[in-house]
């Protein structure tokens, strides 16, 4: 189980959940799960990215509660869910199907929100029971299908077998990230955030992230190195929209295009300008936005039909 690491003061200090709850996945594993808002309210569900835990939605979960049930889970091995040995992208999505019948009554539908990782999770749960029963929509943020390592921008040379080979070795490092020191800080910005990130944000990822233990990170580097959802990404048939930083130097903004191309029922692509990977923590007030009008647009139809 990760260190709990996140700011405490703040708009990026996590909210007091209304109630926790576990989930309960198919192989076992426990998450914990957290549900902020009121009971009854329409409902929205975030499955944070790498590295990650419930902490980096504090921004959307302070927008969106008022009014909304906003549910947010630890990906297995972050935050407050311990790790398991079973890493995958099938074991994602086996997680996220059991946070929805956790948290959500029968045939309620929910606005999904995937961050990253996040992101790839909801994509491996497309086909799934449990997705297509409960997802009014979908937003990814900042996330990709495949070729995550070979596309990414974080080492300044061109593409190619070097640029891959070393990137591989990056983020695939086994070293441990230590404490957060101002250096800390300087390379998890230029790595995940765009160049005009204010020092309240840098923070409060490097919080986050540096507090994933070392194996987990190790991991789950390992399973998005050999990703491959492009397959899925056809599958999800729910109504999908997609925000990328367009100095996202992790998920580029051609990763976003590629899905837009791919996805069913795409909504269009918002391409924040500036911006990086943290896009959550970097624009929360768009993300935000964009949460609440999938809910407005899609939640109201369903009740409504």
């Amino acid at each position: 189980m990760s260190r709990l690491g996140h700011v405490t003061t703040g708009p990026y200090a996590p909210p007091v959940p209304a109630r926790a709850l576990t989930a309960v996945s198919a192989d076992g594993a426990r998450l914990h799960v957290e549900v902020h808002g009121p009971d009854g309210a329409p409902a929205v569900v975030l499955a944070h990215g790498w590295t990650c835990s419930t902490a980096f939605w504090a921004a959307q979960i302070r927008a969106l509660a008022t009014d909304h049930r906003v549910i947010a889970y630890d990906q297995r091995g972050h935050g407050r869910s311990p790790a398991s040995p079973a890493c995958s992208p099938e074991a994602l999505a086996d997680d996220l199907e059991a946070v929805l019948e956790a948290a959500l009554a029968p045939r309620e539908r929910a606005v999904i929100v995937g961050h990253s990782m996040g992101g790839m999770t909801v994509m491996a749960a497309a086909g799934r029971p449990g997705l297509r029963e409960h997802a009014a929509a979908v937003l990814l943020c900042s996330t990709g299908s495949s070729r995550l390592v070979a596309e990414a921008t974080v080492l300044p040379m061109r593409p190619g077998r070097v640029r891959t080979w070393l990137t591989h070795h990056v983020l695939g490092s086994r070293a441990p990230l230590g404490p957060v020191t101002p250096l800390a800080r300087r390379i998890l910005k230029y790595a995940t955030m765009g160049a005009g990130s204010a020092p309240a944000m840098v923070e409060a990822c490097a919080r986050i992230v540096h507090a994933c233990p070392r194996r987990v990170r190790y991991a789950w580097a390992h399973v998005l190195d050999l990703l491959d959802l492009d397959h899925a990404v056809r599958e999800l048939r729910v109504p999908t929209a997609v925000v990328v930083g367009t100095a996202d130097r992790l998920t580029p903004p051609a990763q976003a295009r590629f899905l837009a191309a791919a996805l069913p029922d795409c909504l269009g692509v918002t391409e924040l300008p500036g911006v990086g990977h943290m896009t959550p923590v970097e624009a929360p007030e768009p993300v935000s936005a964009r949460i609440r009008e999938l809910a407005v647009t899609y939640l109201t139809i369903k009740e409504d039909a």
